[in-house]
């Protein structure tokens, strides 16, 4: 009886739904995976060390040999050095994490602070320094806190939509469900606003992808046959994610205001 109830009100409360609501829901769900992107190697929390940017770490593994390399000999020298060393070290773009031993990441945003918590046979190469160096010379993620906030405050312009009511027609015989159109300078604002964080947003992720790439191939060629790297996968979808649905978000906008834009021409003609 409870599950009909249920049923009954859910299919009460979806006609009342605009379509401003539903370009809510997605702003919502963007500025969410935004900030799970801007939160990544912040904190030891479960699951937020493994949303980074770029990660270093030691590994054996056949180095590659060019012509270009003037010394290849170098890389027995570097493999001696690293010797079993195995730290992680991985690259948010507000914290730092590390995994020494295997276990449990150390997160800070304080590089001098993690590498006090390592020896110098765990980090014979400072990747720690190295991944500070990336995160406080390359990373840019002022960007995105714009992009959230120009996000959030187009979401509050949505919520001003008018939506659906009960309206008494002339007669006050009949009772009929209307929805007016919102303000076209306000629709108009809310564009503007959502098409600049889609933007910035932009923006950073290619700015994202492109420095994380650089900095992890350049840092597994200098550690030639010792070092690894990668570049965040979750990072990455998050950061096109965000996008893809602000850009949903500035299209849906955009038609709206067209198609109210054209009901008004046809009645006016």
């Amino acid at each position: 009886m409870a599950q009909v109830r249920f049923s009954v009100g859910i299919r009460r409360f979806i006609p009342f739904l605009g379509y401003h609501h539903f370009l809510m829901i997605l702003i919502a769900i963007a500025i969410i995976l935004l900030s799970l992107l801007l939160a990544g190697c912040s904190s030891s929390s479960p699951l937020i060390p493994n949303i980074f940017l770029i990660s270093l770490y030691y590994q054996s593994y056949p180095p590659v040999f060019d012509p270009a390399q003037v010394d290849p000999g170098v890389t027995t020298a570097i493999a001696n050095i690293v010797g079993r060393s195995q730290l992680v070290v991985r690259v948010g773009y507000f914290g730092i994490c590390i995994n020494a031993d295997g276990g449990s990441f150390l997160c800070s945003n304080n590089a001098s602070s993690l590498a006090s918590q390592v020896t110098v046979d765990q980090d014979p190469l400072n990747l720690i320094w190295v991944a500070s160096t990336f995160k406080d010379s390359i990373v840019f993620p002022y960007l995105i806190i714009v992009a959230i906030v120009l996000a959030f405050v187009t979401f509050l312009i949505l919520a001003t939509f008018p939506g659906w009511h009960e309206e008494v027609d002339e007669r006050g015989s009949e009772v009929r469900d209307v929805k007016p159109f919102p303000s076209r300078p306000v629709s108009q604002v809310a564009l503007a606003l959502i098409f600049v964080a889609s933007v910035f947003v932009l923006v950073s992720v290619l700015w994202q992808h492109t420095a994380s790439v650089a900095a992890s191939t350049i840092a597994q060629d200098f550690g030639n046959g010792s070092v690894k790297s990668g570049v965040g996968t979750a990072a990455m979808i998050l950061g096109w994610f965000g996008f893809a649905l602000l850009i949903i978000v500035t299209i849906g906008l955009l038609v709206m205001i067209l198609s109210i834009q054209l009901l008004d021409d046809l009645v006016d003609g």
